[in-house]
């Protein structure tokens, strides 16, 4: 099993920013992925943005050139820092790792509330 440690959720005000972390542990051998999702209430969950196991990010058009993924310098911990955000980016942000072969894990998520 993975279990996740993440922080950083809350309410901000539009134009501000926020900073989510992530912290993996468990049954985790190699990581393929590791990145976030995000979802508001009656929609599907999103990808917000993701780092592969090389460095290569991938980011929802939505928040480019806002928000920055990157890796931590302890083992399977990220970082989201979420800049000029917006009411649109509020939602409940899951932590994510993907372990390959289909092995896809969330964590229980943290709200993000932007006022406006």
């Amino acid at each position: 099993q993975v279990q996740f440690v993440e922080s950083g959720g809350g309410l901000v005000q539009s134009g501000g920013s926020l900073r989510l972390s992530c912290a993996a542990s468990g049954s985790i051998s190699t990581v393929s992925a590791m990145g976030w999702y995000r979802q508001v209430p009656g929609k599907q969950r999103e990808l917000v943005a993701v780092i592969n196991n090389i460095g290569i990010t991938t980011y929802a058009t939505s928040v480019k050139g806002r928000f920055t993924i990157s890796r931590g310098n302890t083992k399977n911990t990220m970082y989201l820092q979420m800049n000029s955000l917006k009411p649109d980016d509020t939602a409940h942000y899951y932590c994510y790792l993907n372990l390959g072969r289909g092995r896809e894990f969330w964590g229980q998520g943290n709200q993000v509330t932007v006022s406006s």
